[in-house]
């Protein structure tokens, strides 16, 4: 599979996914991983309309993802794989699902979280799955939409004494 981006945003597939990122990017499909989505009828109808018509999107637990990223019948598929928590993309890594960097676009509040940047908190489980991530040596950065400047997420968890 032609991974185009590995983002983590918590609302998975809307807008600013499926039209500036896999626009901006010429994927041809999403892929909203969640195993909880993926049980859940009205989120999962939801999320496929979202694409428009413009990109094809599948919802997919954690597991069936990675079957999928590496079935060979997907090897040319250009795709925006979205997952809703950090702890998803390392369950994705220690499937086989390999990746150079992970964009982090939004994380909602919920109790127990800390404010990142204006639309990423994170809370202790998040941060101890972000440094997982950073000691494979994966790079990860903060970017809402393209057309907006990236910022690197480990030193922003650094200025927040997070780490």
């Amino acid at each position: 599979m032609d991974v185009k981006l590995l983002r983590i945003d918590s609302r998975l597939v809307h807008g600013q996914v499926a039209n500036n990122w896999a626009g901006s990017l010429g994927a041809e499909a999403i892929l909203a991983v969640s195993d909880g989505a993926a049980n859940d009828e009205l989120r999962k109808t939801l999320m496929l309309q979202t694409g428009g018509g413009k990109v094809k999107v599948h919802v997919l637990g954690v597991e069936k993802a990675a079957r999928v990223y590496k079935n060979p019948k997907y090897e040319a598929l250009k795709a925006v794989i979205v997952v809703e928590t950090p702890a998803d993309i390392v369950r994705l890594l220690d499937l086989g699902v390999e990746a150079k960097e992970v964009n982090v676009g939004g994380m909602t509040f919920k109790q127990g979280t800390s404010q990142i940047s204006q639309a990423v908190y994170a809370g202790p489980e998040d941060i101890e799955a972000f440094k997982e991530i950073d000691s494979r040596g994966i790079k990860q950065y903060i970017q809402q939409v393209p057309s907006t400047a990236s910022s690197d997420l480990m030193g922003a968890l650094k200025d927040k004494g997070l780490l």
